[in-house]
């Protein structure tokens, strides 16, 4: 009986690590395929992000307020002086990073973008070695290139800052829908000046949005527009889920096979030729970053020393999203899950 139970435990947990995982395909590969579906027509990826933006701040103060209804517990609310210092420099990166990779779409195929984007886990490790977190075609389009590579290296910083800004255990920001719901306003205000200079004027005079003649193209796109702002924060809150529920080592595993997958899709839905020499610098590519996650989780594993307490964060509000309460008695199970808990710092680093 006992054996039985052990083997139907196992099978279960199995069958929802796989469930959160294709739940995560589905956002990440979906909106990678949508924001370069929608800019074929809609040539404003920085105000598509800028929407997108406004619907994760709107989705995450949703969050927060059911949490605290549920739980009668008042959420974390930085002061002006930690929100400026402290937030500000991660959320300029962030909008950078998504802008960029976003108005990339215009130039480039999904194919070159993926592999480019790869590229990100180098200017990772450059940036961590830096703040001392570590330890030491014709499809070719020179203007997306650049954008998405100038993505790729704000994307080291804005995932080392990511991970400095949850490592302060007095911020209270260890819940990733907090920090979601931080960054969005500064995120929005600092991309703000990219599209005022490149899209403000051509966006003021386009009949898509404010010079509209046709109500329903307009509520078309503007429904186009908040179906990308959802995904956006369904990628975001998928990523946590898995995080939360299995570790960040399967979340860097996933994330490996998701940029083979897209490649794939990308050639099978899209046209997109990829050579065989793509193909081997791609792989190559992906070696590198495999075994930088093997060797980060040999790392853990054999690490013995004690980590340092957290202090006050906002953990227990993954018992109230994500799972239903379990007996205080079993002491394995809760240092399991203290574990897990502890794991989700490093989630954001190992999606880079």
């Amino acid at each position: 009986m006992g054996r039985w139970a052990l083997d139907l435990a196992f099978v279960w947990k199995a069958v929802l690590t796989l469930g959160l995982v294709l739940l995560y395909y589905c956002f990440s590969i979906g909106i990678t395929f949508y924001n370069k579906w929608l800019t074929k027509s809609f040539h404003f990826p920085l105000f598509m992000t800028m929407l997108h933006l406004a619907v994760i701040f709107l989705f995450s103060a949703l969050s927060r307020a059911l949490v605290q209804c549920s739980s009668h517990r008042a959420r974390v609310v930085l002061s002006w002086t930690d929100y400026l210092r402290r937030v500000a420099p991660t959320a300029l990166a962030t909008a950078l990073d998504v802008g960029l990779s976003n108005w990339s779409f215009l130039y480039i195929t999904v194919s070159l973008y993926t592999m480019t984007k790869s590229s990100a886990v180098l200017f990772i490790l450059i940036f961590s070695l830096i703040f001392k977190l570590e330890e030491l075609s014709t499809q070719f389009n020179m203007e997306g290139f650049a954008l998405v590579l100038g993505a790729s290296f704000i994307g080291g910083i804005r995932w080392t800052l990511t991970q400095i800004l949850l490592q302060k255990a007095e911020l209270g920001l260890q819940n990733p829908i907090d920090t979601m719901f931080h960054l969005q306003p500064l995120m929005f205000l600092g991309l703000f000046p990219l599209f005022a200079i490149f899209e403000g004027l051509h966006l003021s005079t386009s009949e898509k949005i404010f010079r509209f003649q046709d109500t329903g193209l307009l509520l078309r796109v503007l429904g186009s527009l908040f179906l990308g702002g959802i995904l956006a924060f369904g990628l975001g809150f998928s990523e946590f889920l898995l995080v939360s529920r299995t570790s960040s080592l399967t979340l860097s595993i996933a994330g490996i096979f998701k940029e083979v997958c897209t490649l794939l899709l990308a050639a099978h839905l899209l046209g997109d030729q990829i050579s065989l020499l793509n193909w081997l610098g791609f792989a190559l590519c992906l070696s590198g970053i495999s075994l930088h996650v093997a060797l980060k989780a040999l790392h853990s594993r054999g690490d013995g020393n004690p980590r340092p307490s957290k202090g006050l964060g906002s953990h227990p509000d993954l018992e109230l999203l994500l799972r239903s309460r379990q007996p205080e008695g079993d002491d394995r199970e809760a240092a399991e899950e203290e574990e897990e808990e502890e794991e989700e710092e490093e989630y954001f680093v190992a999606q880079g």
